[in-house]
């Protein structure tokens, strides 16, 4: 077995047992225990288990990590896909934005850009490109999620849904191997869909701890994106996928 085999059946494991102890770990895949403790230290790295004294537990599928602890996570990747994503659309353009630590770290490297028109669910994105007198910004109305400033519910999707822009930019929870796109909040999720569908050009961005987390909501597929923006080459069945539906795979450096 691979190290990248024994990392995917290490959270094959989790996923079944929850929790799972170093010990039994260590029998499991016949490996030493600092094998195993820089196996969970590289996946606890990429947000895909928790680590804890002893061994390691999976992390929520219906609850996401707290707001302030994605600004900071993968904040190098982040920025590289964000500085990708900025040169494919040019000035004037009209853009959704939706919610998501990524999609804030984008809107602030669309600050070198002339006359854009953008509607967002994201209180924070507005805030960060309201900045701008050249810039139009239309905030959606809904129901304003305190923990990370989303705009959500069905007053929400209506609004959106009374555009047609040139682009939408979506981030992500997570991205399952059979290319579903996965989130934590229904609603927030029908906004994005509305995005999506109202979008003549749909740029994914979503950074390598996405790969293999796993949410309870089902957005929709990778598939339905023009473009998918990450920083790291996806698991070869995402390859796949990308290629079967044409969706333009771009790797920021």
């Amino acid at each position: 077995m691979t190290q990248d085999q024994r990392h995917e059946s290490i959270l094959k494991l989790l996923k079944e047992r929850d929790s799972i102890s170093i010990e039994v770990l260590v029998s499991h895949y016949e490996v030493t225990p600092q094998t195993i403790r820089r196996d969970l230290a590289y996946l606890a790295n990429l947000n895909k288990l928790r680590r804890h004294h002893g061994g390691a537990s999976a992390i929520s599928s219906i609850q996401n990590t707290a707001y302030q602890t994605r600004k900071i996570m993968d904040l190098e990747a982040k920025q590289k896909i964000a500085q990708h994503v900025v040169r494919m659309i040019p000035n004037g353009s009209s853009l959704f934005i939706n919610i998501g630590t990524t999609t804030e770290t984008i809107a602030k490297a669309l600050l070198g850009h002339e006359n854009l028109k953008v509607v967002t669910n994201n209180l924070n994105v507005a805030v960060i490109l309201g900045v701008k007198k050249d810039f139009s910004v239309l905030i959606a109305g809904g129901e304003v999620r305190h923990r990370d400033g989303g705009i959500i519910g069905e007053t929400t999707e209506d609004f959106i849904k009374q555009f047609r822009m040139d682009f939408g930019i979506i981030g992500i929870s997570g991205i399952e191997e059979n290319g579903a796109l996965l989130d934590f909040d229904y609603r927030e999720v029908r906004v994005a869909q509305a995005i999506i569908e109202n979008s003549r050009k749909v740029l994914l961005a979503a950074d390598h701890s996405k790969f293999g987390r796993y949410a309870m909501v089902k957005l929709g597929n990778i598939s339905q994106a023009d473009n998918f923006i990450t920083d790291a080459q996806p698991p070869e069945s995402i390859l796949t996928l990308l290629n079967e539906h044409d969706v333009e795979l771009h790797i920021a450096r």
